[in-house]
């Protein structure tokens, strides 16, 4: 039986003369849930999943509770990341993150900066003392205002390496410190 052109907009009318009533749930109607490997997930596994999922905004460190040496560990990978983490193809330059993002006008260096500026306040919250925490600074101030200076201030960038030079810093006061 072929579809005439006024059932294409307007769909026919059931033969029963009433609407179509579904004698089951809504659940049955659906059918099963199944997963990325073709499995039945069961609803009550699926409810208690949306239970256990949340999050909770305003509650401690957003990395948990680390310890001292894995706070530091953790910045010197960034500074890694950020100051030498590539190297130029066919050369033995060494660049990062920074670098590449500082090539973005005004806005690659502010954001670069402000990661630095984490940087000092990590630092700072691992017991560096004021006159560290002024150089650290210093750094990356020099660090975001000639970087700056468009494709002189990128090439500074990748030779200054703030981040390197903050971390290293800090590692020589930490070292002084007693071991408690």
């Amino acid at each position: 039986m072929a579809m005439q052109d006024d059932d294409i907009l307007a769909p026919r009318k059931s033969r029963s003369g009433s609407g179509s009533h579904a004698r089951f749930s809504r659940d049955e109607a659906r059918g099963p849930i199944i997963d990325q490997d073709g499995h039945e997930i069961r609803p009550e596994s699926l409810e208690q999943g949306f239970r256990e999922f949340r999050f909770e905004f305003g509650q401690g460190s957003p990395f948990g509770n680390l310890t001292r040496e894995q706070r530091i560990a953790r910045l010197e990978a960034i500074a890694k990341l950020l100051d030498v983490a590539f190297i130029l193809p066919g050369t033995n330059i060494r660049y990062g993150i920074d670098g590449l993002i500082g090539l973005i006008p005004v806005v690659g260096e502010i954001i670069t900066t402000a990661i630095s500026l984490w940087l000092v306040r990590e630092a700072r919250a691992l017991g560096a003392p004021w006159h560290i925490t002024a150089r650290m600074l210093g750094n990356v101030a020099v660090d975001g205002v000639v970087g700056l200076v468009p494709f002189a201030g990128d090439a500074f960038d990748v030779m200054f390496r703030a981040n390197t030079r903050n971390v290293r810093l800090l590692q020589r006061w930490l070292e002084k410190q007693p071991r408690m």
